[in-house]
């Protein structure tokens, strides 16, 4: 077996294919969208390339065929400031082979370690923490758009090599026919005889006014969370007019506090159900078949982006209200 660093357009064709090979049986696996793993790698599109570095592999076996493939990747805004100097590793795909998958471990180590680092985190992104993050090791479902997938076996590779897990993210489903407990009515009731309170759901036609008060809630409620930053009016501008052609007016909601936006609960149509038709191309026709599809509405499923309610208005039964306003 031999590992060669991706350089040729013949090498990014193996590393976008293996996947295909890997989950041809498997329903529950959507093909990602060649163009956006590309996006990650192009030091053009990738913003992380200005204070990071990243290289990807492909692995063969002794009969030159692709088994395996990984990225190593540096961001030295956040290596920095850990106690041990820590790199990332991700896009990783391989048979059922612990021999195979272990070469692909120890290089992405190695490739690390000739650059300073000391610990390695994985599988992540050489990105934002909202695309091809973590490992599935229960819930073996669809995933949305821009999320990992990995069959059941990676669990036992990453772990007989040595990674344990640093943090859990817990996702949950439910259809919107199923009833929230007997509280959240309650509390929806109570507000609901209060003037100063109401609740309304975004409209396209005002767009940057809900791009501003959706800022104004995360920054109180999330900037301070976690280690996160404020967001300024362009950068927020920027993502709602991104968003803008798949948003469904119905399912992004704010409440107001004597007019004040103190809640936000945003949502978007799981566009994966019609990404996964497309076999990973995006060009002019299908752009087309994705734009007649959305407005076919032919999606049956939307993904909770981010919640937030502000500071001086949490436990005052401001979620319940929010989602209760959303089931109706």
């Amino acid at each position: 077996m031999k590992i060669v660093e991706v350089k040729s357009k013949k090498d990014i064709q193996d590393f976008l294919e293996l996947p295909v090979r890997l989950y041809k049986n498997n329903p529950d696996w959507s093909q990602p969208l060649d163009k956006d793993i590309e996006a990650v790698f192009d030091l053009k599109q990738n913003k992380f390339f200005r204070h990071g570095q990243c290289s990807r592999f492909i692995l063969f076996d002794d009969e030159s065929k692709v088994i395996g493939r990984v990225a190593a990747f540096i961001n030295d805004r956040t290596s920095k400031k850990e106690e041990v100097p820590t790199g990332g590793m991700g896009f990783f795909e391989c048979i059922n082979d612990r021999t195979a998958a272990f070469m692909l471990f120890e290089h992405c180590k190695k490739w690390l370690s000739d650059r300073g680092m000391e610990a390695m985190d994985g599988p992540i992104n050489f990105g934002e923490r909202d695309s091809w993050w973590g490992l599935i090791v229960k819930g073996f479902t669809p995933v949305p758009y821009k999320m990992n997938y990995n069959p059941p076996y990676y669990q036992e590779l990453f772990e007989a090599f040595g990674f344990q897990t640093w943090f859990e993210q817990w996702c949950y489903s439910l259809t919107v026919q199923d009833r929230p407990a007997p509280k959240f009515y309650e509390r929806h009731a109570a507000l609901s005889t209060n003037p100063d309170y109401r609740a309304e759901h975004l409209k396209k036609n005002q767009l940057d006014k809900y791009a501003e008060d959706f800022r104004i809630v995360y920054n109180k409620a999330w900037a301070k969370h976690g280690g996160g930053k404020e967001l300024d009016p362009k950068q927020v501008r920027l993502f709602f007019r991104k968003m803008k052609p798949v948003m469904d007016e119905k399912v992004i909601w704010y409440v107001y506090y004597r007019n004040e936006p103190v809640a936000m609960w945003v949502n978007l149509p799981d566009i994966n159900q019609l990404f996964r038709q497309f076999k990973g191309k995006f060009g002019w026709l299908e752009k087309i078949r994705f734009v007649y599809m959305l407005r076919r509405r032919r999606i049956r499923k939307f993904i909770g982006l981010v919640f937030g309610v502000v500071p001086e208005q949490q436990g005052k039964g401001i979620d319940a209200y929010m989602i209760i306003e959303v089931q109706a």
